[in-house]
């Protein structure tokens, strides 16, 4: 198995990073707030999890090690596949995930596309015993700070996960006023993804 990768940064797409390692591009599929830290031609070391399916290799890659634990754990519970879990690291980020779980909390994990109320429930009685208390908040990884492109990231962020670029725009300007003069692209995300969720 691939447990990271190192290397410079090729290309940087919506829903996926190219890292050069040895010569060799490696695709790695990466939530919105991990590609938003990345800028092509910069070096970048993620840690990676592997899902070896009959017809495929995908690589996915991770802001920290706990961002992959995570992925990794909530995989274990039934109905959750890498998509999935991808998609709830995206929209909920591990200590959410984490909140939502150990306090029950249905609505929150409805929150992410593909979850339904008995999703959400399964999901809960089975991860409850492992995913663990929350870490603490993550600090912002550098590079990730700018004035103006925070917005072309989340906007960019939210229509690689299926929102419509017009109901994308509307969330980046709700979220516009909790940007201050260092915006987290990641946590601006998830407040936009929560705006969506409410509308």
């Amino acid at each position: 198995m691939i447990a990271f990768v190192r290397g410079q940064v090729a290309a940087v797409t919506l829903s996926s990073a190219v890292v050069e390692v040895g010569g060799v591009g490696l695709e790695l599929l990466c939530t919105p707030g991990t590609l938003a830290t990345l800028r092509p031609g910069q070096s970048a070391t993620l840690p990676t999890s592997m899902v070896v399916r009959e017809d495929s290799l995908t690589l996915f890659g991770f802001l920290d090690e706990d961002e992959k634990t995570v992925f990794e754990l909530v995989q274990t519970a039934s109905g959750v596949g890498p998509k999935l879990a991808q998609a709830m690291l995206a929209v909920l980020g591990p200590d959410e995930l984490r909140r939502a779980v150990a306090g029950d909390d249905v609505k929150t994990l409805t929150r992410v596309p593909g979850i339904g109320q008995k999703g959400a429930q399964r999901i809960i009685l089975e991860l409850k015993d492992r995913i663990g208390a929350p870490v603490g908040a993550r600090t912002t990884a550098p590079g990730t700070s700018a004035a103006a492109p925070w917005r072309d990231q989340v906007h960019q962020g939210l229509v690689g996960l299926g929102w419509p670029a017009r109901d994308a725009e509307k969330a980046v300007e709700a979220v516009a006023p909790q940007a201050g003069d260092a915006p987290d692209v990641a946590t601006l995300l998830r407040a936009a993804l929560r705006t969506l969720s409410r509308a």
